[in-house]
């Protein structure tokens, strides 16, 4: 593959990766109690203040990595975050008393997919933090890290 092809699919997967996070973070300033509500639920305390320190840090972070700033580090506290969600918030079965079987059953597969997504977004991570930001990102233009060959 040549150095330029690999520069755009590294571009583009930053692109793809940060986009998440950074709605994600945003959408949590907006509708603070959806997430302060999972946090409580997990048993987790300052579940408000946690959900603001959270959107900050998908918020920064996302931005980092679509820019390519610091990209290594921000994916991989990404992809930390990433595998704490997945197991803290969507690795249990979901039982909501007076649900019926099946509706508990339905939300149980959505949670595990969920669970699989994140570890999924993790890898994706990993190996932008393995690979580098690539030629298009500012990482590269401070001479930071080695282009992508």
């Amino acid at each position: 593959m040549s150095t330029t092809a690999t520069n755009s699919l590294l571009l583009v997967g930053r692109i793809l990766l940060s986009g998440m996070f950074i709605l994600a973070g945003f959408q949590k300033f907006g509708d603070p109690a959806s997430t302060a509500g999972m946090i409580t639920g997990a048993g987790i305390p300052a579940a408000t203040l946690l959900t603001y320190l959270a959107g900050l840090f998908e918020v920064v972070a996302g931005l980092a990595v679509l820019i390519g700033f610091q990209t290594r580090i921000a994916a991989l506290l990404l992809a930390a975050f990433s595998v704490f969600t997945a197991l803290v918030f969507h690795s249990g079965a979901i039982v909501i008393p007076g649900f019926p079987d099946a509706a508990n059953g339905l939300l149980t597969v959505f949670n595990q997919l969920n669970m699989m997504k994140n570890l999924t977004i993790a890898g994706g991570f990993l190996a932008l933090a393995a690979a580098g930001a690539g030629a298009y990102s500012i990482d590269a233009r401070r001479g930071s890290v080695a282009i992508a060959a």
